[in-house]
């Protein structure tokens, strides 16, 4: 009884910081003009829509629902859309080499004759030529991972987008690595697990991890890639072990850092080797609480999700949109981990994936 009253208060806890934010606006980053490469970028107050005028049916199309860094995109999502009185529909490719489900799901989306698609793509330039074939003349919001916007077809079909920089969370972990290793304090090694090699936002993490550690004693002794399931990271990191690779630091994805701790408790390397994310989730957030994990940026994914849900609510009922937002990226450590932060990060433990919002009530 106890245990499910502590979870009772967390979840509380978790929805009473969401509705605080609710009603008093956020603070995000406003780019103009919008996709272009010269923007002024503005850190504004954003106040959510409160209500929809219909129950517009909205579309979501995921990579997956496989960690809880989607989960908590779900979650903002769903939570808004019950908020807004709104329908939402949710569709998740399985995967980020799933290109031709997720294109499918598109064409799904105009069968449910959908009021505006929300998408989170697989590959940046996987739809560019023929997004407006897959989805007609459906408004798109792209969500979260980059999108191609200098490419025509990409460009007519998306109206509005949410996402941070991945460049920008890969510099961050970089930044932080940089200044506890300034050039000349002595050599360290690291791992480098940033995720898929060719989906989602690897790349431009790694750039900007590496750009970050330029000028420091950080050494990439390998770099190793696979797609983000505990399966696959954890045989990256067991194949590190067997190499036996001297390692002071395994740095990578949410997925390898939360499976890097038991990995290295396993191998009784736990006070041997730090680790550090390149981005948020819940196994990342109790790794840091304990001090398992040293860093991790956080993009706010449930606000992430309840901004584009609010994009594509005000340009259906022609109110003022900003049409390319980002939140702002936050730090995390042991000792900074702000509850407000967190709200607007993470799911709350007791959530499960929802794939429809209809007359409010959630179906799983």
């Amino acid at each position: 009884m106890l245990i499910i009253m502590n979870k009772i208060r967390i979840f509380s806890f978790f929805l009473l910081f969401f509705a605080i934010q609710s009603a008093h606006g956020a603070e995000i980053i406003t780019h103009e003009p919008p996709f272009n490469d010269n923007q002024h970028s503005q850190v504004i107050k954003y106040r959510p829509l409160k209500n929809a005028a219909k129950a517009w049916k909205i579309c979501a199309v995921y990579p997956h629902l496989k960690d809880s860094y989607w989960i908590s995109i779900n979650y903002g999502m769903v939570e808004h859309a019950k908020e807004l009185g709104i329908q939402l529909k949710v569709l998740e490719a399985g995967g980020y080499p799933n290109l031709d489900k997720q294109q499918t799901q598109l064409q799904d989306c105009q069968q449910w004759e959908a009021d505006a698609i929300i998408l989170g793509t697989v590959d940046r330039i996987a739809y560019n030529g023929i997004l407006s074939r897959l989805t007609g003349n459906i408004p798109v919001f792209a969500t979260i991972n980059d999108i191609d916007m200098h490419d025509k077809d990409i460009s007519q079909s998306v109206y509005a987008r949410v996402g941070v920089d991945w460049y920008d969370m890969g510099k961050a972990a970089g930044q932080f690595l940089a200044e506890r290793h300034p050039k000349g304090s002595g050599v360290v090694d690291i791992a480098w697990l940033p995720g898929p090699s060719q989906r989602g936002g690897t790349k431009p993490v790694t750039q900007g991890f590496r750009d970050a550690i330029k000028n420091s004693d950080i050494n990439i002794v390998t770099t190793l890639w696979a797609d983000n399931s505990k399966e696959l990271q954890r045989n990256l990191i067991q194949q590190l072990f067997a190499d036996e690779t001297h390692l002071d630091y395994i740095v990578g994805g949410a997925v390898a850092a939360e499976v890097a701790i038991s990995e290295l408790r396993a191998n009784d390397k736990l006070n041997e080797i730090k680790i550090v994310s390149t981005y948020l989730s819940h196994g990342v957030y109790r790794g840091l609480r304990r001090g398992r994990i040293l860093f991790a940026p956080t993009d706010k994914m449930a606000q992430q999700a309840m901004l584009s849900l609010d994009q594509a609510v005000r340009y259906l009922e022609s109110k003022p949109l900003k049409r390319d937002i980002s939140p702002k990226i936050e730090w995390l450590t042991p000792k900074h981990l702000p509850s407000t932060v967190i709200a607007d990060s993470l799911s709350p433990a007791e959530f499960r994936p929802a794939f429809s919002v209809y007359n409010h009530q959630v179906q799983r």
